[in-house]
């Protein structure tokens, strides 16, 4: 099956969707059988790259509402991210442009680390508030993940890569995506928002039905005392 996710770095539930989704791919036993797309979205084209504002001022200013009320708001979503094992850190969060975050994905999508650069955006974005809107930290992180340091630079100037992030971003507009994360399963069936984890399953479920997919067996146990055609492991 087919998972495709538009989804922001800077979108706090688009890392607890994200979990959702994979906790839901693991509990039905379909991870294996999934390939999960992560496309481009951003909530705002026109933020800086760094803003010196914290996330409760610029919230506070975009809503028109006190610092204090939009504190109450982040602290529920910490909440929420806590029940999915992410340590959100608030205090220390500045809103960012994810344009060039997008472009990097994208770049390690061609060399097969889409998943492990997408993790890691998210984690330094929610957790250790790096400033992911910066060219020097996007090619650091990139390395932390294998990727070649100048092969990123020139990556980040790529105009084809650009280009793609602003395809998912049109695709996005033409299907009707109001706001993210977004879900859309084998290009007929949508979740929009981070659902809790059953929602996900009986859409996961549905899906696999309709492909006559059987879930990957749950192993208990390690694979000690068992023998195949060449040897056995006592």
């Amino acid at each position: 099956m087919k998972i495709e996710v538009w989804s922001d770095y800077v979108c706090p539930f688009c890392y607890i969707g994200k979990r959702e989704l994979e906790r839901a791919l693991a509990s039905t036993g379909f991870a294996a059988q999934a390939e999960v797309v992560f496309k481009a979205y951003q909530l705002d084209p026109q933020a800086p790259a760094h803003s010196d504002e914290t996330i409760e001022q610029a919230l506070a200013k975009k809503y028109s509402a006190t610092t204090e009320a939009m504190k109450q708001q982040t602290t529920g979503i910490a909440q929420r991210a806590k029940e999915v094992g992410l340590d959100y850190n608030f205090d220390d969060m500045h809103p960012a442009n994810t344009f060039k975050a997008h472009r990097l994905a994208k770049y390690a999508e061609t060399v097969g680390k889409e998943k492990e650069m997408t993790e890691r955006l998210l984690r330094a974005y929610f957790v250790e508030n790096q400033k992911i809107g910066y060219e020097d930290v996007l090619v650091a992180l990139a390395k932390e993940i294998g990727l070649d340091e100048e092969a990123t630079k020139a990556a980040l100037q790529d105009e084809r890569f650009a280009a793609e992030t602003l395809v998912d971003m049109q695709q996005a507009q033409q299907i009707g995506v109001r706001g993210v994360p977004f879900f859309v399963l084998n290009d007929k069936y949508a979740i929009s928002g981070a659902q809790p984890k059953d929602v996900f399953e009986r859409a996961i479920r549905q899906v696999a039905e309709e492909e006559n997919l059987k879930p990957k067996l749950q192993m208990f146990g390690d694979e000690s005392a068992t023998c195949d055609g060449d040897h056995c492991d006592f």
